[in-house]
């Protein structure tokens, strides 16, 4: 299961925010028991009518089961860290969650 999201920062967050922002992020890509875990910024593309660059940072990890999506949103104290610390810097957050197809 694959679990997306993207985050829109306020355009006012100090730089001390915006790296411990950073910084707690990269702690959710490296919890243990996920597949994969990966962060980043919009990338240098060209502009189209299909491309959305107006995020401020993407998350995309990847659960092995459903279990451990559904652990990770209610029981795993690194996303509830990252949440409590961070939830006050951003603006808007969109979550695409989907099952790969066989």
């Amino acid at each position: 299961m694959n679990h997306n999201v993207y985050f829109w920062l306020k355009s006012d967050l100090p730089a001390e925010s915006v790296s411990l922002f950073e910084k707690e992020l990269k702690l959710v890509t490296q919890i243990g028991y996920l597949a994969m875990g990966a962060m980043g910024k919009p990338a240098a593309t060209a502009h189209r009518p299909v491309t959305d660059h107006s995020f401020s940072y993407s998350l995309s990890v990847e659960f092995k089961t459903l279990a451990d999506h559904d652990f990770y949103q209610t029981d795993c104290q690194d996303h509830k860290r990252f949440v409590d610390t961070c939830k006050t810097f951003w603006e808007r957050v969109i979550i695409y969650d989907s099952e790969p197809l066989v």
